[in-house]
């Protein structure tokens, strides 16, 4: 199916995710190569998804319907609130963890319902 590349994507940039998630954590600073491909593989998750919402690169139309659209836009807001939230958390830790708090739901969200939309239009 051609939703399989945004899908593995969108793993690669969970698992990077998680790893720079459980660094913050514990307080140890993440290397910029982990936060680089982070980045790299959510923009293009986002970017494979938006071309499945217009259609698919052989000529074919994948069944988006409102679940994909609303995905993209979450990965999107996630993917803008991570770029954001360096900027807005240096004020202080408690604001930072607020940042990182919207973008993980972001981001959450919309992992789930890519999964979900997948799990139907494989059906």
């Amino acid at each position: 199916m051609t939703a399989i590349p945004a899908l593995v994507l969108l793993s690669g940039s969970v698992a990077l995710g998680l790893l720079l998630g459980l660094e913050y954590l514990r307080r140890v600073r993440s290397k910029p190569a982990v936060i680089g491909f982070h980045l790299l593989f959510g923009a293009a998750s986002v970017e494979v998804m938006a071309m499945l919402i217009r259609g698919t690169p052989d000529g074919g139309i994948a069944p988006t319907g409102w679940m994909l659209k609303a995905a993209t836009g979450l990965l999107a807001f996630a993917l803008l609130s991570g770029l954001v939230a360096p900027m807005v958390g240096r004020q202080s830790r408690a604001t930072m963890n607020g940042a990182l708090i919207v973008h993980v739901a972001a981001a959450a969200s919309g992992v789930v319902l890519s999964l979900v939309w997948f799990v139907r239009a494989v059906q």
